[in-house]
């Protein structure tokens, strides 16, 4: 079965005054109709990675592949109006915060109903219909209500849903969630990923699930990408996890806290310097 996007290779850079820095440097994989998870520390290249196949790295950005394909399509030939049509239609993207992500002049039933509008040529009266089903398929109850909320006025858990409810309306092929559900309690994350496997599921989707969170990932991905300074030190299926080969992995998970033992400092993970090269 031909992949649904190849990533062969992909170097994202950035000048600073310092030097040029190397954000990815070489990651390579392919994704299907499945749940990738991408997992590291801060400064990994993990949201760097995400943004750059989203086409939403910065224009001072240095972005190199061998192949960046989706679809079938060169993502680095194609246009900047052909990303544009791409994304929101093929391919979306979850942020990480809703208070920084979704517009805080516009109602979340407008900001949906535009993003209908802008790839599809539909009468307000469908858009918004559409919109209210997508809220309701994202458990938002009272959707009415909420169409006529300004973002500061909903829970971070509910402008969660707003901003999986928007990235989804158009029907993407393939859905990238980075840190979808950092700033949500234990019991909202459970049901926004709840709600992700369901619609991945039904839609037939390609998920990239770019996290921090080891268990998390591994309870809900089925293939597991870890990276360090800018690359894949290990990949496996989520399953085996536990089993992981690579020092930099076994020392995250170590690093775990774990119920009913009386482990006090928690273990600090100690860097090498060839995991770097």
């Amino acid at each position: 079965m031909t992949p649904l996007l190849t990533v062969k290779d992909l170097r994202v850079a950035f000048p600073t005054r310092t030097g040029r820095v190397e954000a990815v440097r070489g990651v390579s994989f392919t994704l299907g109709k499945e749940r990738l998870g991408i997992v590291g520390e801060s400064g990994s290249g993990k949201s760097q990675t995400g943004r750059a196949i989203m086409g939403l790295t910065p224009g001072h950005a240095a972005i190199s592949a061998e192949t960046l394909e989706f679809s079938g399509i060169d993502l680095l030939k194609a246009s900047a109006r052909e990303r544009r049509a791409l994304r929101g239609r093929r391919v979306a993207m979850i942020l990480q915060d809703p208070k920084y992500s979704l517009n805080p002049v516009m109602t979340i039933g407008r900001q949906i109903v535009e993003t209908l509008r802008t790839h599809e040529k539909i009468s307000k009266a469908e858009a918004r219909g559409r919109a209210l089903a997508m809220l309701e398929a994202v458990q938002i109850r009272d959707a009415e209500r909420v169409f006529d909320l300004y973002p500061h006025e909903v829970s971070g858990g509910m402008g969660q849903r707003a901003m999986i409810a928007m990235m989804l309306v158009c029907g993407p092929e393939l859905l990238i969630a980075d840190e979808p559900t950092s700033a949500l309690d234990v019991t909202v994350q459970l049901e926004v990923l709840s709600i992700l496997d369901k619609l991945v599921a039904e839609r037939g989707m390609g998920l990239i699930f770019i996290s921090h969170d080891l268990r998390l990932v591994s309870s809900f991905c089925d293939r597991v990408l870890v990276m360090y300074a800018g690359r894949i030190v290990e990949e496996l299926p989520s399953a085996d996890l536990r089993n992981a080969k690579h020092p930099y992995t076994q020392g995250l998970l170590n690093c775990l806290p774990v119920i009913g033992s009386h482990r006090h400092p928690l273990p600090v993970l100690k860097r090498q310097a060839e995991w770097a090269e």
